[in-house]
């Protein structure tokens, strides 16, 4: 990276119950977190486990970890929506059925993983998203930052010439 350019911290989340094939994604995510840290292209990075869902009105969302997921995941709404691009993965929502009190509660459904970058404390980036036809993966963020290149988001917005 350029020296002047500040390095992001990175957080990156992990679902606790895993669908077949995702742990090899995870562990190759968190492989190269681990070689971005250490050749300093990143400044740091936090790995959150999380589980399936959670339900905004539920007494688990009102913990001190309920509370940061839901936090996280607003902010990750409020990016989407300033940088135009779709996040369907976390705006999935669901209802669930209560067997014991056979009632049903509404709850989010959280990705099998996510990658949000920071950098001085300003979210920056958030993956997987889609702008337009093109899906932009966890994977390819994280090679974008070992090559040193900003993220596609970025790189389309400078590649645009107003003439």
């Amino acid at each position: 990276m350029i020296e002047d350019t500040p390095t992001p911290h990175i957080e990156l989340y992990v679902r606790s119950m895993l669908p077949n094939g995702a742990h090899e994604r995870q562990e190759d995510a968190i492989n190269q977190l681990h070689t971005l840290d250490e050749e300093g292209q990143i400044d740091s990075f936090n790995v959150i486990v999380w589980g399936k869902r959670i339900a905004p009105q539920s007494a688990a969302a009102r913990t001190e970890e309920g509370k940061y997921i839901l936090n996280r995941v607003a902010e990750f709404k409020q990016w989407s929506l300033s940088n135009n691009v779709s996040f369907d993965s976390f705006h999935q929502r669901t209802d669930v059925d209560a067997e014991v009190t056979e009632s049903s509660y509404e709850a989010i459904v959280l990705p099998v993983m996510g990658l949000a970058e920071y950098t001085n404390n300003e979210l920056t980036h958030v993956a997987p998203c889609t702008k337009g036809d093109t899906v932009h993966t966890i994977m390819d963020r994280l090679d974008r930052l070992e090559a040193g290149q900003p993220s596609a988001l970025e790189q389309d917005t400078v590649d645009v010439s107003i003439v």
